[in-house]
């Protein structure tokens, strides 16, 4: 099969959960003897050298890129908020992608053009009149969701009303772009869920973020001492917001109850009130060079996450690398987990510096917690696997065409 790739940043580096979901499935579809092609993204938000790409991908995808400013403007915030524009949309809009996409076509015939995230959706009159493969949205999140969370959690009345301007333009590009694809790849059987409410298509499945296996250590390290980390990019509304959550309502509770304990923040762009932050016991480490070895430091992950939609990728990580993880139902979206055996879920401050504490203290639960959760993603995320699925749900959408 003959599958083009529209990223929305480039898959490389895997510094975030859009890059790795993103770089898996490349992989993946590469390992299952596809034909794959990529065309992505390059943003200021997330910009790379192409000459730093790792030669095996070069080759196997004569991957290519646009650059493309994403700077918001006060300007452009106003005129969308006028004409009711998607501004998360539009600003993915420009000439030379569309120049790019159009040469690519006009050279090349593929069966299948995946669409990575809802931005790339901006590209689908340029497709049609190009293309006749079949074209599928592989959707990271319900994006629209993501907004109308963040909005219902916004104190302030006028980041409200702009936030709902956000969520509502959003959603009406969202509704519309899934009557007009031909299928639907979420990344979560509750979007899948979601998505066939919103839409005519019979065209849906889910399969999961996945891991190779193989490139695990069999025996994860486990620190005797307990210690609590969380890691993601800050650049990321929902992160931040988490963030400022867990030190101003949970933090105080913890370190009064375990005055020993640290905990650490790492993640790309954090933003100055972060770097600055002078609170005792907590830790920001920024960037980090390796996640899977920075992740073997700690042997509590904590994801307190309110907005939001998908999965997250870091915590599927975690658990791949036999982490004991406290979230929120909202963190584990997508995930097959049972509370108490995979993982402990929180509702609210209490229960999540309880669920903290109650880790810290008792490191036969976090042992049992990390195997469990190790296991759980050795069954349902096994990347050989998903690939295998989704090549059989793109053949039976080629014969409906």
């Amino acid at each position: 099969m003959k599958i083009l790739i529209l990223c929305n940043k480039s898959p490389w580096p895997k510094h975030e959960g859009g890059p790795i979901a993103m770089y898996a499935m490349i992989s993946g579809l590469l390992q299952a003897g596809h034909s794959v092609k990529v065309l992505a993204a390059n943003t200021n938000k997330y910009h790379v050298d192409p000459e730093s790409m790792p030669a095996d991908l070069v080759q196997n995808t004569q991957i290519e890129f646009v650059d493309i400013d994403l700077t918001l403007t006060y300007i452009g915030a106003l005129y969308h908020f006028i004409t009711a524009q998607s501004y998360h949309i539009t600003r993915f809009h420009t000439k030379p992608m569309a120049q790019k996409i159009t040469e690519i076509l006009r050279n090349n015939t593929f069966d299948i053009i995946q669409l990575e995230t809802l931005q790339m959706a901006t590209y689908l009159d340029v497709i049609r009149k190009h293309s006749k493969a079949a074209v599928v949205l592989r959707a990271h999140n319900i994006e629209h969701k993501i907004w109308q969370r963040v909005a219902e959690n916004c104190a302030n009345p006028f980041k409200r009303i702009y936030m709902n301007h956000l969520y509502k333009s959003l959603r009406r590009f969202e509704i519309s772009t899934l009557d007009k694809i031909d299928g639907i790849v979420a990344i979560t059987p509750v979007d899948a869920r979601n998505f066939d409410r919103l839409s005519h298509s019979t065209n849906i499945i889910s399969i999961p973020f996945g891991i190779n296996l193989d490139t695990l250590p069999e025996t994860p390290v486990q620190p005797e001492e307990p210690s609590l980390f969380h890691i993601g990019s800050m650049n990321w509304f929902p992160n931040e917001e988490s963030i400022r959550w867990l030190i101003n309502e949970v933090w105080p509770v913890v370190s009064q109850r375990l005055p020993d304990i640290e905990l650490h923040l790492a993640g790309r762009y954090m933003p100055e009130w972060l770097k600055n932050l002078s609170v005792p016991r907590i830790k920001v480490d920024g960037e980090v060079p390796d996640v899977w070895e920075y992740m073997q430091q700690f042997s509590i992950m904590v994801v307190p996450l309110f907005s939001g939609s998908g999965i997250r990728i870091k915590i599927v990580e975690g658990m791949a690398a036999g982490k004991a993880i406290v979230t929120t139902v909202i963190g584990a979206e997508g995930i097959n987990y049972e509370n108490g055996q995979h993982l402990l879920i929180a509702k609210d401050a209490k229960s999540f510096s309880d669920a903290i504490v109650r880790l810290c203290t008792d490191k036969v639960l976090r042992d049992n917690l990390g195997k469990n959760a190790r296991a759980l993603i050795a069954k349902e995320h096994d990347n050989t696997k998903l690939m295998q699925k989704l090549t059989a749900f793109y053949t039976e959408l080629l014969k409906k065409k």
